[in-house]
């Protein structure tokens, strides 16, 4: 059985669980508190961060790799599309996602709520709170531009991208940091792809001290 070091709400862990969930791939999840610097955790990756993943006699980091490797070796159901060009625009939405969301929301939104007091950080500094919630705003409506002309993110299927994506969403919903008034055609992708099996262990992710909100697991919100 593979073995996923994790953090309940890392979108980049999230991605990773969905991805194995999707391709029906069994894995025990065991969290890592990855900001204590434990000498196993460093051995296993000595970038110290989430996700690894050991599966098939290997050990391996970095969700993006993560997540391309198991397409190559287990490559149904796809997530990634098969001609070239459609390759690169799921490639490209993981990075905006990964990158440009992350920095711009996720770490200032999340990290700021949740991250800081879990790791013992201190406070959440305002200012970045107030930035993340400027910038959601821009990416769903980016997002909108994207789904008023597609099915789904990268295409008329389901990719990768969509997993990054919602890794990301689901996260910040689970802290009710995103606003379902804004864009419909945002809000019924995310309906879509909250709905699917692979989702229910995301949907199922409880913190100690930060309760999700109702609507987080209800799949007619």
């Amino acid at each position: 059985m593979a073995k996923l070091y994790h953090v309940p709400l890392s979108p980049f862990c999230r991605k990773v669980r969905l991805s194995l969930a999707e391709k029906r791939i069994e894995c025990e999840l065991v969290e890592e508190r990855y900001w204590d610097k434990d000498a196993d955790f460093l051995r296993r990756n000595p970038a110290g961060k989430v996700p690894v993943l050991q599966i098939g006699g290997r050990t391996m980091s970095e969700s993006a790799a993560i997540c391309e490797y198991l397409e190559e070796v287990h490559p149904e159901p796809p997530l990634m599309p098969r001609g070239a060009d459609a390759r690169y625009e799921v490639r490209r939405l993981v990075a905006w996602f990964d990158d440009k969301f992350h920095h711009e929301v996720t770490s200032k939104l999340l990290y700021e709520r949740v991250n800081k007091k879990i790791t013992g950080q201190g406070f959440p500094d305002s200012r970045n709170v107030k930035d993340g919630a400027r910038a959601i705003k821009y990416h769903l409506d980016y997002m909108t531009q994207l789904l008023d002309r597609r099915r789904w993110l990268a295409g008329d299927v389901m990719t990768l991208a969509d997993f990054a994506a919602a890794a990301h969403i689901s996260a910040l919903d689970y802290i009710s940091d995103v606003d379902w008034h804004r864009s419909d055609s945002v809000k019924d992708w995310y309906a879509k792809i909250k709905s699917r099996p692979a989702f229910r262990g995301i949907l199922a992710d409880q913190v100690p001290g930060f309760p999700p909100p109702v609507h987080y697991a209800d799949l007619d919100f």
